[in-house]
């Protein structure tokens, strides 16, 4: 246990050859984190864009693909705007429920993008994938080159512990190509992405994010946590995710990704 009670400090280079980035920058290896991980397996991975510098806990597990559950919203979001399936000029798009009862009461009623996104309404997301159709939702997802692009599970099933896959790393450099204005999108739809997962704002202070869980036979196997602080003017992107046999979801991935963000003092 000594090893995970040690700060590590090493210089990597990290170069996200699959994203075509080509960019290596210097990072931190923060085993002593592990104290916030107990009883799971899982990995947090930060970019500090002013300082060009990773801070990482489990370093392997940080390259581990993973489905993205209910985080692909974001990027969901993103391609609806663009297609034209959500309108850019009411980002408010409002789809009908059908009727069909949810576990979730927030579910079961008329969704706009904002309470979509904010009661992770994942019918809502199917009917936008469905509408923006399996040819053009290809395309899309080369454009991004999210994680393995792989949406061979069905068009509204793909990202749900299904055949999408993508990285803690690879959601990080996807965040930061987002606020950068760095992606293949229009800009103003790039901007509701960002804008639609604003959690709160304190002075100079901006806290972004979105969680995903997987559920399977009964537990929640997989939580993920991905977001972005803006603080005085600079900008962090992470990503947190946590594995196992039963109460792993996004929820205690939000917890964890806030506990640390507090002790690097980000929050």
């Amino acid at each position: 246990m000594k090893r995970y009670l040690t700060i590590i400090f090493i210089t990597i280079f990290f170069c996200f050859n699959s994203l075509g980035t080509g960019q290596a920058s210097s990072s931190i290896i923060r085993n002593d984190l592990q104290k916030f991980f107990t009883g799971y397996e899982g990995t947090f991975v930060l970019y500090d864009e002013n300082a060009d510098r990773y801070t990482i806990y489990n370093e392997q597990q940080s390259g581990v693909r993973l489905s993205p559950c209910s985080t692909f919203k974001i990027f969901n979001s993103l391609i609806g705007l663009e297609s034209g399936v959500l309108d850019k000029e009411d980002v408010f798009t409002l789809i009908k429920w059908n009727g069909q009862q949810y576990p979730f009461p927030a579910w079961n009623r008329d969704q706009t993008l904002a309470s979509a996104i904010a009661n992770s309404v994942v019918w809502y997301y199917q009917e936008v994938a469905r509408r923006v159709g399996n040819d053009r939702m290809v395309e899309y997802i080369d454009k991004l080159q999210y994680g393995n692009q792989d949406i061979s599970g069905g068009i509204d099933q793909f990202w749900l512990r299904s055949s999408l896959k993508i990285s803690a790393r690879e959601q990080v450099e996807l965040l930061k190509q987002l606020y950068n204005d760095q992606l293949p999108f229009a800009p103003d739809n790039m901007a509701v992405a960002r804008k639609i997962i604003v959690l709160s704002t304190s002075n100079d202070l901006v806290f972004s994010g979105k969680t995903g869980s997987a559920y399977q036979d009964g537990q929640y196997t997989l939580g993920w946590f991905v977001g972005c602080v803006e603080k005085n003017g600079h900008k962090y992107f992470f990503a947190t995710n946590i594995q196992n046999a039963k109460d792993a979801h996004g929820g205690k991935a939000r917890e964890i990704s806030k506990l640390i963000l507090k002790e690097l003092e980000l929050l």
